[in-house]
């Protein structure tokens, strides 16, 4: 075999082995991908049939309903135009609460969504204990705190 011929065989085996790799990572994250939906895309059918996604939007105020003796409980998810019924069997978050946002993974089955995990989201004027401990007690120094020139 030539020094050329070894040469094209060993650049041949890279850009194949590139390849390769190349699509199983593709494959990997392909299968890895967790789509986004709201209500409305779901009552619309925009959600691929038997696919695993993530439901979001607020807890429609009532509906929250819980199985005596079992972790099983079932609510409504709204965007405040259209409303998917979720069960979900598990602890539900510490925020989790009627009337807040929240995301939903699972697939639906009929025409409720079944969950296998379930997130809480706060609001937006939502601040950590620490930090407000922190600007109260800014806050209560600089009202202590004499004004500039006396008075």
């Amino acid at each position: 075999m030539t020094p050329r011929r070894k040469r094209m065989t060993l650049v041949f085996g890279i850009v194949a082995g590139v390849s390769i790799a190349g699509a199983l990572a593709l494959n990997a994250f392909r299968q890895n991908v967790t789509f986004f939906f709201d209500p409305t895309a779901v009552t619309a059918g925009q959600v691929p049939a038997g696919e695993r996604f993530r439901l979001g939007g607020m807890v429609t105020k009532g509906s929250v309903k819980r199985e005596p003796g079992s972790l099983e409980v079932h609510f409504v998810v709204t965007d405040l135009k259209n409303e998917i019924p979720v069960s979900y069997t598990g602890v539900l978050p510490d925020l989790f609460r009627e009337g807040q946002g929240v995301v939903a993974h699972g697939r639906m089955t009929g025409n409720t969504f079944v969950a296998d995990e379930v997130l809480a989201k706060h609001d937006e004027k939502y601040m950590p204990p620490e930090v407000a401990k922190s600007l109260k007690k800014h806050q209560g120094e600089t009202a202590a705190a004499p004004t500039p020139g006396g008075a």
